[in-house]
């Protein structure tokens, strides 16, 4: 098993990208980075957390995450809006567990 703990839109130099949708696609390529380091891929997730502060922008979330994750046997995912995460510029944290074979 591959625990990935949350997940936020830094870029590889430290940076937080700007909006929703930057923030979701950094995060969905840093989620893609640790999992192949681990030796998996998006098809191995089988539990996703989502945290987001605005739940208006569900449809950008699952735009991109469709881009990454098997639509037919999507993992089991959990979504909570949260008032907070851990930094005021963070919109939404992304945590997976994946399972080798």
């Amino acid at each position: 098993m591959i625990f990935v703990s949350g997940q936020v839109g830094f870029d590889p130099q430290g940076n937080i990208a700007g909006d929703f949708r930057q923030q979701t696609e950094q995060i969905f390529k840093n989620l893609d980075i640790a999992l192949k380091a681990a030796g998996a891929t998006f098809q191995d997730v089988v539990k996703m957390n989502i945290y987001v502060l605005d739940t208006s922008q569900l449809a950008v979330l699952r735009e991109i995450r469709n881009r990454y994750v098997n639509t037919e046997k999507p993992p089991a995912s959990t979504l909570v809006a949260v008032v907070a995460l851990a930094r005021p510029e963070f919109l939404l944290e992304i945590e997976v567990v994946a399972v080798l074979p």
